[in-house]
């Protein structure tokens, strides 16, 4: 009885003390944003992937993937948290769906889990039971006028393809995601107008086959001292595969899908922005380098048919080379751009002899594009920090982005599909302490308008999707990080707003927050 009482006094505390806040926030001059100031159509969602929320691991058929083995190696997560359960959403999607639909959202980026479908891969059958969940997913959010927008692969791997024959380093790979996107086109396709094949391969293959942190672990120094991997070679052959898994992919729905379901196919990079650290140019040629190799390295050959020159010039005959039919299947492989962007880093040459000193080794290396990022200059961070070492608040970095990629990609259509905040760690924290989250809502305005401001520039965006609908499973941090509008308690799974609920709310439904309107007694009798 005391813990409800507790949770209860806490929600309390949580809306009081948000009153005065929440009423100048949504005043806020000159900064204030309002929906309507976008472009018509433009798609305001939410973000989130099958391993991270999903659970039932082991449940109505599913096979094991790749992160249900990596979890489940003492020492590879922090706590040694694992996804068997995360959120539970295979069993409370319906009540997911009705947060999303209260919020206001017009669609929802959720991914499949392969293992859910294909078991073994192209090893064996399709599993009825993992169509039909997704299916049932589809109906639920179309009935409540929710575009979905879906994504295939989303880190996750059927394991026995890992076991086979390498996963993502072999070249079977691409025959296997041709076979699962096939199944995903015939019995989703319908209804399904927004594709994505493949999440952030900039990142997996960084993590997986560089630090070896994230599954199979693979990685060399000086990155690493894995019980195997070559940190030089992997990376550039994973994404190779990647890239072609991708064009295979796209042309088998423009070819035998697209004509009848009428959807659009597209692929999700990670996107940091990048600044020079010291006011030199050396630096400023190292910033646009790491944009090269880091953001055209996924980008470039699905427009323009190859790597980009950048990466030629450097990594030379270690990158590897598209043969003619290869550049004519990817050349044009993209029917929209999709940006996970969080925040921007400093970037320091390291290519010449005299400042390569002053560089770790793994910066000073041909892979990395022989330069080196921090998030400091002089001790004082780019932006205020979060709770990712990494992931600073910049707002001013989602402007330059989007306009590096309209740039860079001329009249490519943008979605920024993933962008964030989770609050630096603070000891002893209250469950008031995490559903209070004014800087999520500070951050989320700030990025909002700096994209506007690349919108009314000329920028063709048409969709922002906050990470995440709710505290999850968050990869190698396990459950201690949260980037969710919604507060999950790990003991019961009970879905909790937080503040920025009631905002985002606010703000997709073209209202104002008051006092009268939103925070009357009632709406606090509601939220006890």
């Amino acid at each position: 009885m005391m813990k409800v009482l507790d949770t209860k006094l806490c929600l309390v505390l949580s809306v009081l003390c948000s009153v005065h806040f929440l009423v100048q926030f949504s005043h806020g001059g000159e900064d204030t944003i309002h929906r309507s100031q976008f472009p018509e159509g433009f798609l305001f969602g939410t973000s989130t992937s099958s391993y991270q929320i999903e659970g039932a691991y082991l449940e109505d058929g599913k096979g094991l993937t790749n992160w249900d083995v990596f979890s489940h190696t003492p020492g590879k997560i922090k706590h040694n948290d694992n996804g068997d359960i995360a959120d539970d959403h295979y069993h409370r999607y319906l009540e997911d769906i009705e947060l999303m639909s209260s919020l206001g959202v017009n669609a929802y980026r959720f991914s499949i889990s392969w293992a859910r479908i294909l078991p073994r891969g192209i090893y064996g059958g399709i599993n009825a039971k993992g169509i039909m969940f997704y299916n049932k997913i589809i109906d639920n959010l179309l009935l409540r006028g929710i575009e979905p927008f879906v994504t295939m692969h989303h880190h996750d791997l059927p394991q026995e393809l890992e076991e086979r024959y390498g996963g993502w380093l072999s070249p079977l790979i691409k025959r296997d995601f041709v076979h699962f996107a096939k199944i995903c086109f015939e019995s989703f396709g319908d209804r399904v107008k927004y594709w994505t094949t493949i999440n952030e391969p900039n990142l997996f293959t960084e993590m997986a086959y560089v630090r070896g942190t994230y599954p199979p672990g693979h990685c060399s120094p000086p990155f690493g001292n894995c019980s195997v991997g070559n940190s030089d070679a992997e990376p550039l052959i994973a994404m190779h595969n990647a890239l072609l898994s991708h064009a295979m992919a796209v042309h088998l729905y423009r070819n035998h899908f697209q004509a009848k379901q009428g959807g659009t196919v597209g692929i999700i990079a990670n996107t940091f922005m990048y600044e020079p650290l010291r006011d030199e140019e050396c630096d400023r040629l190292a910033a646009d380098r790491a944009l090269a190799f880091i953001i055209a390295w996924v980008f470039d050959p699905l427009v323009f048919g190859d790597y980009p020159i950048e990466m030629r010039n450097i990594l030379g005959s270690r990158l590897p080379r598209f043969s003619s039919n290869e550049k004519s299947l990817i050349k044009g492989s993209l029917d929209f751009i999709g940006m996970n962007h969080y925040s921007t880093l400093y970037v320091k040459d390291c290519s010449c002899s005299a400042c390569s000193s002053a560089c770790s080794p793994a910066g000073d290396h041909a892979i990395r594009g022989f330069l080196e990022t921090t998030g400091f200059r002089d001790g004082i961070p780019i932006g205020d920090l979060t709770g990712m070492p990494r992931f600073f608040v910049v707002p001013r970095g989602m402007e330059k982005i989007v306009d590096y990629m309209k740039t860079r990609y001329p009249n490519m259509p943008l979605f920024i599909t993933e962008n964030g905040y989770s609050a630096p760690p603070k000891q002893d924290a209250a469950l008031h302490d995490f559903l209070q989250d004014f800087d999520r809502m500070k951050f989320h305005k700030a990025y909002l308008a700096a994209l506007l401001r690349a919108i009314r520039k000329g920028a063709d965006v048409r969709g922002y999707f906050i990470w995440s609908l709710m505290d999850n499973f968050e990869w190698v941090d396990g459950y201690g990080t949260r980037f969710g509008l919604y507060y999950v308690k790990r003991q019961t799974l009970e879905r909790i707003p937080k503040i920025s609920v009631k905002w985002f709310s606010s703000f997709l439904n073209f209202s104002t927050l008051t006092l009268e309107n939103d925070l009357s007694k009632q709406d606090l009798k509601e939220q006890i």
